[in-house]
């Protein structure tokens, strides 16, 4: 699969060439990043921290707050390491600090290291300094630290040159179940390819940036069809991850899709189909994604309007598919707008007074339930409330689940000790039992 990477000097994105000098200005980092997330994960590699003349601290920690990011450039110190795993990268790419006395402090599937080649040899500190080894002997001593390897051949980096695929093999087989991605010179979707066969990924971005290569194309690599007209089956799902219905794709609706930001198919029959042009129910094109078989595709979208389907419904499985918390938030979403004043969810978004003193009752109710069934009631009267709270805050359901999946990402845990205030009524609370 292709890796976009992103590397930040001064704030801006740019490409390097041999890791000498700036050779591209791609502009503002957050926008690029906002594109190349809908195909995947994505590479962020702050330069100047990898030279050591300064940081880009901040805005690395918002790149990976936003999007799903491996980073990488100057992480030299386990405080670093850290905070930008609480911040939510997936991974870090250590070079420098490639070591097992560091990696060691750190969880072992967060983590890849970093094998900057140059000459045979793995060089350190921004291509600077060499380790005086090679990369097998690296491997085979990291490998029980590490959760896969990012493999820089350094003197082809921006040089679009292609990259060594006979070198790439060899370092492949000799990682065993590790995954290795490589960057430096990629320039076709072949490659891309090629490599996805072989069990390896790609890291590329001047390809990128330079047009020579796009998303689009280099999802389509690792693709497979077995259909007369090469199409791929596209699983749509909304952010929950419910199914919304079955389209299919071609490599030119997927480039528009990929580009647009929108939900653009192929369909069998009518050709190029952009989803709502016609009937406003539009979609908002979140991330794509390639099943284990590269047979078939998945479409994360944000749908508006009626619906997914054609009949006005949620999704083409029916009016009810929708449930639980998602259900609850569409409900709510639809009462704040257009309830009558005397509904009971449009009287606690306009008076904050009931809607705290409600969230205090429930929060004390559901402490003192008993059994599941009371515990499950408690819960959902204070979820509805909760939500209410939340979205009369501009906040969303979406907004909700993806700062759980950030804190799921955090290594540094607080004691979780309560506030002095709450910790003195704690055990009237729990065993009152009144309500």
């Amino acid at each position: 699969m292709l890796i976009p990477s992103i590397d930040i000097m001064e704030g801006r994105a740019v490409q390097l060439r041999g890791g000498n000098y700036p050779r591209l200005d791609l502009g503002d980092p957050l926008e690029l990043a906002a594109r190349y997330a809908r195909s995947g994960e994505i590479a962020v590699v702050d330069l100047d921290a990898a030279l050591g003349r300064g940081d880009n601290r901040r805005l690395v920690l918002e790149l990976v707050g936003r999007y799903p990011a491996r980073v990488g450039g100057g992480i030299r110190d386990l405080a670093t390491a850290k905070a930008l795993l609480d911040a939510g990268a997936r991974r870090l790419m250590l070079g420098t600090m490639a070591r097992v006395d560091f990696l060691s402090q750190l969880p072992r599937d967060r983590l890849m290291a970093a094998l900057d080649l140059r000459g045979g040899e793995v060089v350190a500190e921004g291509w600077t300094k060499g380790r005086g080894q090679g990369p097998l002997e690296l491997m085979a001593s990291l490998g029980p630290y590490v959760s896969g390897y990012l493999v820089t051949f350094t003197e082809a980096e921006g040089s679009l040159g292609g990259l060594p695929l006979a070198k790439a093999g060899a370092l492949v087989e000799a990682a065993g179940k590790l995954r290795i991605t490589f960057a430096g010179g990629a320039a076709t979707a072949a490659e891309i390819g090629e490599l996805d066969r072989l069990g390896a990924d790609v890291q590329a971005g001047t390809a990128l940036a330079l047009g020579r290569l796009s998303l689009a194309e280099a999802l389509a690599s690792v693709l497979v069809s077995d259909r007369e007209d090469g199409l791929w089956p596209t699983l749509v799902c909304n952010e929950a991850g419910l199914a919304l219905g079955l389209c299919w794709s071609s490599l030119e609706s997927l480039g528009q899709a990929l580009e647009s930001g929108r939900g653009v198919y192929q369909s069998r029959r009518r050709g190029l189909w952009v989803k709502g042009e016609e009937s406003g129910a539009g979609q908002d094109l979140l991330r794509v994604d390639v099943d284990c078989d590269r047979d078939a595709l998945r479409f994360t979208v944000r749908q508006s309007g009626p619906g997914f389907c054609h009949r006005a419904t949620p999704t083409c499985f029916g009016d009810g598919e929708t449930r639980g918390l998602a259900r609850l938030e569409a409900t709510l979403g639809a009462r704040k707008i257009d309830a009558p004043p005397a509904s009971y969810t449009r009287k606690l978004f306009d008076e904050p007074e009931l809607l705290a003193s409600k969230l205090r009752e429930e929060a004390q109710e559901l402490i003192a339930a008993r059994g599941p069934g009371e515990a499950a009631a408690e819960a959902a009267d204070l979820f509805y409330f909760a939500l209410v709270r939340a979205m009369a805050e501009g906040a969303s359901l979406e907004d909700i689940e993806a700062e759980l999946d950030r804190r799921s990402l955090r290594v540094s845990r607080r004691g979780g000790a309560p506030k002095p205030a709450f910790a003195q009524s704690q055990e009237a609370l729990v065993w009152t039992g009144t309500h």
